[in-house]
């Protein structure tokens, strides 16, 4: 009983550090996009780049904060978690991809 209680833990943590990599890959590669669009578009104003940037770091914060908060039921925690980094990531795409 005790390998089985140890092995549930290693899996438990295991979501936890793959959680945190996906969260630090999405929003790190969302931060490289509007880098790359600043240098591609040097003549263009960068208030609304900049803006999308801070709103990256400010959810990585958040999401971070959200992960590492104990909860009763660990799966549904993560889920919620990874359904918010899609829904938050793919609007920060979006402003992106409107940025003139």
């Amino acid at each position: 009983m005790f390998n089985f209680v140890k092995n549930l833990k290693a899996i438990k943590m295991a979501n936890v550090r793959n959680l945190k990599k996906d969260i630090n890959y999405v929003l790190g590669d969302i931060i490289e996009a509007v880098y790359v669009w600043e240098y591609a578009n040097t003549d263009k104003d960068t208030k609304q780049s900049e803006a999308i940037i801070d709103e990256a770091i400010a959810t990585f914060d958040e999401l971070i904060v959200k992960l590492n908060a104990k909860h009763d039921n660990a799966k549904a925690h993560f889920k919620a978690i990874n359904v918010e980094l899609e829904t938050k990531g793919l609007a920060l795409i979006e402003k992106i991809n409107n940025l003139g």
